[in-house]
């Protein structure tokens, strides 16, 4: 999600909006399918969880941006290089996160239940590899995080709207 313009705290918060959004998604999910001992392809269900990777150049870039912006007094030319001297490309996509979905393959537990249509010949089930108490406190601590990003987003609206005032 991009807001756009030159608020980039709004960006920097929505983008982590998202981000816990869907890690809560995923947490649901899980939990709703924890005693899932078979799925469509005849296993056992598997624990999702995100993986978030940052792009790598982005102190970078905002050295690049704040160089455009305004003027850097140095004492020595070599502390601080030319802007446009510098390795870095700046493009809208690499402030970008790459988000992706895994699926943890661990074996879940084997419990003995010789009633259930699932059980092997010796009457064992492979369960799910989902632990409720760890998907509850991954629950806990996605909401929080999404708590504090959306506070970052109304400090940063705040401040824009201040500064309209002025």
């Amino acid at each position: 999600m991009k807001i756009g313009g030159n608020f980039s705290g709004f960006d920097i918060s929505a983008q982590g909006l998202s981000v816990q959004r869907k890690k809560m998604n995923l947490i649901a999910e899980n939990i709703a399918n924890a005693d899932t001992t078979r799925t469509a392809d005849g296993q056992p269900y598997k624990r999702k969880f995100l993986t978030v990777q940052e792009n790598q150049e982005q102190f970078g870039n905002n050295l690049i941006d704040v160089g455009r912006t305004m003027s850097l007094n140095t004492t020595n030319s070599d502390h601080i290089s030319n802007p446009a001297d510098t390795p870095f490309q700046v493009s809208d996509s690499e402030n970008e996160m790459k988000v992706n979905e895994t699926t943890d393959q661990s074996a879940g537990d084997v419990v003995y239940m010789p009633d259930s249509p699932d059980a092997d010949e010796n009457g064992y089930v492979q369960t799910s590899n989902v632990n409720i108490i760890t998907e509850m406190v991954d629950m806990i601590a996605a909401s929080r995080s999404y708590e504090a990003n959306l506070t970052a987003l109304n400090s940063s609206k705040q401040i824009a709207k201040d500064s309209m005032e002025i």
